[in-house]
This record gives structure tokens, C-alpha cells and sequence, in this order.
């Protein structure tokens, strides 16, 4: 008999919701549900009590919503937390957002009794993800601190940037878990009249970039958009690759692009990464943020190895530090950073400092 060996609190405040991540997630034989809350309050106590290996939570409850759950359980039972939330499109997404910032790992969108057609496929994923964050060794995490030096961690004195004095063009970042408050971080340091684009590739569910950009923008000084496919792109602004493509460059203009059979982050930021290296070698900025496996390793050697600059996230402030790891290990990263310092870092690159 299998042991089941992962252990998941349930919180949602629909009766039909629970029920259905429950069947889910009781399907897989690794996997055990321990209980299951309709509130925040009640998901923080069971978190408290049952001490589960993750959490699923939705964002809009009663008594306390989501955010303010993944606030509580991050400060005092530090637990891997899927955000499972209807809120896709339009008001309610900033919640999500928050809770990532506040210390979740990821976002999914909710399974509803429509998706019955594709529930087996929503269901797999589901199990993935479970599978996958819950492996993560999360740390306490506490709201607000995000300014140099407030994290707590030792920060190391600037590195000397490389003399060279390469005009910089564009800044090209991959990002996995944890990446949605990285990039917060670090695109809210780049000042207006910042004189490149940025282009991002961003692992996240399927229907959540619109929301992620949302956020972002409402964050950042720089414009945030969804790139679109043929795009010249304009300085001072970021760009995310959208769901289900691949997002390249040409030199000049943004193109989509079908996933490689098999692949199994979507975006690539290998793919990101090696197109820049092949349309503009040096001239450009390659960073590689938190997150889980080695998406990114080769695209950024690549750059490296055209003569760009390349910053890698450090494992002191990495929600996961797999990709930034798998990228030093190949000896593609030239600085390894904090988070917070990594945006004065790219900025300056930029200036040619």
C-alpha cells in the first residue's frame, strides 16, 4: 500500500469548490487531505493545528479572506500555499497578487463545475503543483519588507560591474515561483524615463498574465504590458510573454511562438534569452529570478557568452533558487544578488556605470 505522504488543508468558502479539490487531490495516492475550511479564520487555526506539508486557498471569504490567511500563516506557520482563485479577470485579481507578495507560491485558477469537459487535465496540473510546492521550504515572511536590508539578510557589498562599455539596449528577465513579488521588487526600482525595454518571461497558470500585468503596472513607475505578437517595443516599458507561447526577438519586434514538443515551462525563457543572444549579443541585460527546475540556464549562457551582462537572483532571497542555481552552475551568471539590489544593479548596467 502506498503511503500518503503530502499532506493538504483545503481552504475555500464554496461548498462545491472544496468538494471538488478534495475528489481531486484524493485521487493521487501521495496525496492526503487533513481537513478542509470555508473561511480564512478557520484555515489559519487548521494550518496552526495540523501543521499540513501545503495549503490550497481561495482569495474572497468570509470572516478573513485569503490575503489576509497567507499573511497570518506566513508570519506564524510558515506553509507552502497554491492560491486557488476564481478571480481571472477584472476585480478581485490584486488579491491574488498580494498573497503572492505576502508569501504564496503560486496562482491557479479554481476549477468550476464548466470545466467538467477538462477536469482531467485541470486535475493533473492541480496534482503537479501540489506535488512540486510542496517540496519548497518556505521561510517566515513578513509584509513590508521589501527595501534594502530590511529582509534581514546580510547584504554583501556591490560587486565592480564589468568595464565594458557596451551600449545596453534591452533587459530580458526569466522568472518561475515566487517570481510575481521578485519582479514587483525589481521593476519598482527602475525610474521613469528608464531608456530600454524590459521583456519577461513569467511561468504562471493559464488566464492570470492580464492580472499579473495589472498589478504590476499599478506598482511600478515604468509602464507594464501584455506583449503582443509583432510588437515594436518601446523604452521604459516591460513586456510579459503571454500564456501558452513562447515570446522572441528579433532585434526590432516581439514574435510568438509554438512550444517545443514536450516543454514543460510556457513561456521559455530559455527561448527569451537565446533570441536576444542571437539578435543582439551584448547589448543587452539578461536576469534569471527565483524559480523551481533550470528554465533559463542555457538562454542566459548564451547571452553570457555574446558578451551581455547576466545577474542571477541569490538563494538567501529566492522563494526556490532552482533556476538561478542551474544558471550559476553552468557559469552563466556574472553577479549574484539580493533581490533588492538587483533592479539598481540592471539600471546601472544601463547607464553604463
Amino acid at each position: 500500500m502506498t503511503c500518503k505522504n503530502i499532506r493538504v488543508v483545503i481552504v475555500d468558502d464554496s461548498l462545491v469548490a472544496r468538494e471538488m479539490l478534495f475528489q481531486i487531490l484524493s485521487s493521487d495516492p501521495e496525496i492526503e487531505v487533513v481537513g478542509t475550511a470555508g473561511d480564512g479564520q478557520a484555515g489559519v487555526d487548521m494550518v496552526a493545528k495540523l501543521r499540513p506539508d501545503l495549503v490550497t486557498m481561495d482569495i474572497h471569504m468570509p470572516r478573513m479572506d485569503g490575503l489576509d490567511a497567507v499573511e497570518s500563516i506566513m508570519a506564524y506557520t510558515p506553509t507552502p500555499v497554491l492560491v486557488v482563485s476564481s478571480s481571472v479577470h477584472g476585480e478581485g485579481l490584486g488579491g491574488a497578487f498580494e498573497a503572492l507578495a505576502a508569501g504564496a507560491l503560486e496562482v491557479m485558477k479554481k476549477p468550476e463545475p464548466k470545466d467538467w469537459e477538462d477536469l482531467e487535465r485541470i486535475g493533473r496540473e492541480i496534482i503537479r503543483k501540489v506535488k512540486l510546492l510542496s517540496r519548497v521550504k518556505v521561510i517566515t515572511h513578513i509584509r513590508g519588507r521589501k527595501r534594502a536590508g530590511s529582509s534581514g539578510v546580510p547584504v554583501a557589498p556591490p560587486a565592480t560591474p564589468p568595464s565594458s562599455k557596451a551600449v545596453i539596449s534591452l533587459v530580458a528577465i526569466g522568472s518561475s515561483t515566487g517570481g510575481p513579488s521578485a519582479l514587483m521588487t525589481l521593476l519598482s526600482a527602475l525610474p521613469k524615463g528608464f531608456p530600454v525595454p524590459v521583456l519577461i518571461a513569467q511561468h504562471i497558470a493559464d488566464g492570470f498574465i492580464p492580472g499579473l500585468v495589472e498589478w504590476l503596472d499599478g506598482g511600478c513607475t515604468i509602464k507594464v504590458l501584455s506583449a503582443g505578437d509583432g510588437q515594436s517595443i518601446d523604452a521604459g516599458t516591460a513586456y510579459l510573454a503571454p500564456t501558452g507561447s513562447n515570446l522572441e526577438f528579433d532585434g526590432h519586434r516581439t514574435h510568438f511562438t509554438a512550444p517545443k514538443p514536450g516543454q514543460l515551462y510556457i513561456p521559455s525563457a530559455d527561448t527569451l534569452f537565446g533570441s536576444v543572444a542571437k539578435a543582439i549579443r551584448g547589448q543587452a541585460v539578461g536576469v534569471i529570478l527565483t524559480g523551481m527546475g533550470n528554465d533559463g540556464a542555457r538562454g542566459l549562457k548564451a547571452m553570457h557568452d555574446a558578451g551581455a551582462k547576466t545577474i542571477g537572483q541569490d538563494e538567501a532571497t529566492s522563494t526556490v533558487y532552482g533556476m538561478p542555481r542551474a544558471a550559476a552552475e553552468l557559469g552563466a551568471v556574472d553577479r549574484a544578488l539580493p533581490i533588492d539590489r538587483i533592479g539598481a544593479a540592471v539600471v546601472e548596467y544601463v547607464a553604463g556605470a
